[in-house]
């Protein structure tokens, strides 16, 4: 507000003038476009894009915007995907030609169409590439192209394609400009980098204009759109046969900053009277972020695979080898035919028990049912060759065992065992059954004297239709430590209590309706012989336990934990090759209780996670985040280039509501995050901290911890297999910068120099530019950098 006792009316006019200039600005915007396809469809998109290959007769010059509001990281960025798309043209004198024209302030010729006649060269020239800097003058490039035409081009006969990479922030009018080089024939993409202008690169762009738009930064996206546009045109041909260009839904979004009046407030103006001013309402401004969209359609070349008609059965995964092959990767259990077929046979080596709920809850037709699935399930898979031995019991409120485990001559005896069961009714004593079982349910048997695994597998199939009427968690514990498997089959309602029995979802099959159940035949033979104890014995892994020690957790819940935490480590070969684990604990302050390598046997490890300290006060997930991210999983700390890396976050939730971004920061950096929520957990905002159900896992109480184990580590093992980025987290050191190459990675430093910029160059050696070591050749100067071979 400006003082009415100033006597100098032009500065009060002048203070009013930048105020209003001030506040009549918008604040910077980010945009970004989203095509509304399936993942396999982006996959498709990509595959595409690197089968394409134009050998026509053309002329493309690439209009690089090199301005201040690109930046150097965005401008390399166009320039990797000018790179990108010369790797789909033949680039020959008689065949593609290609030419590069920087723009800013003015435009500065790169290198004519004449000049480079191989890929290659272009390559390495665009590599070579400068960024100037400098205001945005769009209109000055199109100026010089509309009076000196593409340099080194051909005749009007060759097709021109004129590439213009920018954000579309031009400081001057380009609509009268564009149009006019469209109208000498110059065929125009517009395509976004950075934070685009979309309104602008549409005017730019030639019609229709959903086909020449296109983002840089999904290079493969943005390659596979400019090759269909010049495919539709007749100017290159189809990718290959069968190959299509389609229409997806697209959509261009820009966050702006708009202002909005929310008020007035009281101000003083000027007036034209001497030494006078005047008083009254000015508007008052707040501001409002709002989306800004572009609804378009976005045509994209996708080919056929074999894999499209989905050939593999009963969950085989269809493996692509070339473009018109293909090769099923069958579930253990189901032969192994060419397309997966079903071959319903137990062909591994296991003791099952079949566990039946013969109790009032379950109902007389409840009990048949399940007796008509079991015997059907015999019939299909069980034969006397296979080396599985079966036991069938019931249960109410007493347990009975009317076959004992192998006891049958053959099949038909079986069935016929199985007919003489009855219903019993009574209570529903579940827990109690299942121990009873596992001390007299199993035995050594080998069927007809045959000799198999002398320890087969132990598992126990639950088939209930109602709740138990006992605690279960004692007797699932007791079970799962004399190594039984578990398996629950039941209606809808009792998912939740049979995934507390088994300890895992995968294990648990649901059923709605008597016919549903028989068709989970397939399923509950394809778990029987697909189970195994989790582990991750020779995957090598990088991982971290993020332990709540605040009030909120408690002593001797914390002690649960330090429990679960020793048996888990158990499932990990820890070697300095294999498996590393660190551990840190968060509450009144965050705190390393040891490194990921600082332990190289288990024996030690174990001790290490007993004497980790309860800490007590008010815990913070996101600062412990931060500190795992800064301190923990980093090269210099243990961290191990190329291996596979996770964060295991146990809380309760209390304290996590600043987690969300500094778990982002890790996942964005290829160290995976899983949450174990314990308790009354607060869902919502630990699915936010684990970015997905798949990274959830909810645990009813500390108590419940141990029941939970086998799918925690079959959670971690699942992401230990996934592929690795191996510069993500950079094993570089000292602000290196990592870069990938041909499966391998190289570090890149700056006053600094060996395979992850360890070491520091003294002083008085030759400058080595980010980490490049120089040498001298045939009077040439020329860097040579680290790289690193990492071995399988």
């Amino acid at each position: 507000m400006c003082d009415p006792g100033l006597n100098t009316m032009n500065l009060i006019l002048f203070l009013e003038a930048i105020c209003i200039f001030l506040f009549g600005q918008v604040l910077p915007s980010f945009t970004f476009q989203e095509l509304y396809v399936n993942q396999e469809t982006i996959v498709k998109i990509s595959a595409a894009s690197q089968l394409m290959q134009c050998s026509a007769a053309l002329d493309v010059l690439f209009a690089l915007d090199g301005s201040h509001s690109i930046g150097k990281g965005s401008f390399e960025r166009s320039k990797y995907f000018a790179i990108k798309l010369c790797d789909t043209l033949t680039i020959d004198p008689d065949k593609v030609r290609v030419g590069v024209l920087q723009f800013s302030s003015i435009p500065q010729l790169e290198f004519p169409l004449d000049s480079f006649y191989t890929r290659e060269e272009v390559k390495e020239k665009i590599k070579k590439i400068v960024f100037k800097g400098g205001s945005t003058e769009t209109g000055l490039a199109l100026k010089y192209l509309l009076h000196k035409g593409f340099p080194g081009g051909r005749n009007s006969s060759i097709p021109q394609i004129l590439v213009i990479v920018t954000d579309g922030k031009s400081q001057g009018n380009i609509a009268l400009l564009a149009k006019q080089l469209k109208e000498k024939g110059v065929v125009v993409f517009a395509v976004g980098v950075r934070f685009p202008r979309w309104t602008e690169l549409h005017l730019l762009a030639s019609e229709p204009k959903d086909r020449y738009m296109l983002f840089a930064e999904h290079v493969d996206d943005a390659t596979n759109g400019l090759y269909s546009t010049l495919s539709s045109l007749g100017i290159c041909s189809t990718t290959a046969p069968g190959c299509r260009i389609e229409p997806h839904l697209c959509e261009r979004k820009t966050l702006e900053t708009i202002r909005e009046v929310t008020g007035n407030s009281l101000c003083w103006r000027g007036s034209k009277k001497t030494n006078a001013v005047i008083s009254s309402l000015c508007p008052f401004y707040s501001w409002k972020k709002v989306f800004i969209t572009h609804p378009a359609t976005c045509y994209r070349t996708v080919c056929p695979d074999p894999c499209d008609s989905q050939p593999c059965q009963n969950g085989g995964t269809c493996v692509l080898e070339g473009l018109d092959m293909y090769q099923c990767l069958c579930p253990f259990g189901f032969g192994g035919e060419a397309n997966c077929a079903p071959k319903l046979s137990l062909e591994c080596s296991v003791n099952v028990l079949f566990l039946l709920d013969s109790s009032s809850g379950t109902t007389l037709e409840g009990f048949l049912q399940a007796k008509a699935f079991l015997k059907r399930f015999v019939q299909a898979v069980v034969n006397m060759d296979s080396p599985v031995n079966v036991a069938v019991a019931q249960y109410s409120q007493e347990v009975e065992i009317p076959i004992p485990m192998g006891e049958y001559e053959d099949v038909p005896s079986l069935m016929k065992s199985l007919d003489r069961m009855h219903f019993t009714g009574g209570a529903t004593l579940t827990g109690r059954a299942l121990e009873y079982v596992t001390d007299h349910g199993f035995r050594d048997t080998l069927p007809l004297g045959e000799i198999h695994d002398p320890h087969p597998r132990r598992v126990v199939v639950l088939l209930t239709d109602s709740r138990s009427q006992d605690l279960v968690a004692g007797s699932v514990r007791y079970a799962r430590d004399r190594n039984l498997f578990l398996i629950g089959v039941g209606s809808e309602f009792l998912r939740a209590e049979l995934e507390e029995i088994t300890g895992n979802p995968k294990q648990v099959i649901t059923y709605s309706n008597p016919q549903d159940l028989f068709n989970k035949i397939p399923e509950l033979q394809k778990k029987i012989c697909t189970l195994q104890r989790p582990g991750c014995q020779s995957q090598s892994l990088d991982l971290v336990f993020l332990l709540d020690a605040s009030a909120t957790t408690g002593q001797e819940n914390f002690l649960k934990v330090q429990s679960f935490v020793r048996e888990s480590s158990l499932q990990f070969n820890i070697n300095r090759d294999v498996t590393q684990i660190g551990l840190v604990v968060y509450g009144r302050r965050v705190q390393t209780t040891f490194a990921l390598d600082t332990h190289s046997t288990s024996s030690s490890l174990l001790q290490a996670i007993s004497q980790a300290p309860y800490l007590g006060g008010t815990g913070s997930t996101g600062s412990a985040l931060l500190h795992v991210y800064e301190e923990v999983m980093t090269v210099q700390k243990g961290a191990r280039p190329g291996v596979s890396k996770a964060v295991v976050v146990i809380t309760e939730g209390t304290g996590s509501e600043d987690a969300v971004v500094p778990a982002q920061k890790l996942r964005n950096n290829g160290i995976s995050v899983l949450v174990i929520g314990v308790g009354p957990v607060l869902k919502e905002t630990l699915l936010r901290l684990a970015g997905s159900h798949d990274f959830l896992i909810h645990v009813p109480s500390y108590e419940d911890l141990e029941n939970y184990q086998d799918l925690f580590i079959e959670r971690i093992c699942e992401e230990a297999k996934q592929p690795v980025n191996l510069c993500k987290p950079s094993p570089c050191m000292n602000d290196g910068t990592c870069i990938l190459q041909n499966g391998s990675y190289r570090c890149e430093c700056r006053g600094w120099e060996g395979p992850h910029c360890e070491n520091r160059i003294l002083r008085g050696d030759s400058p080595r530019p980010h980490g490049l070591h120089q040498y001298s050749s045939n009077g040439q100067q020329g860097y040579q950098s680290r790289h690193l071979q990492l071995g399988s």
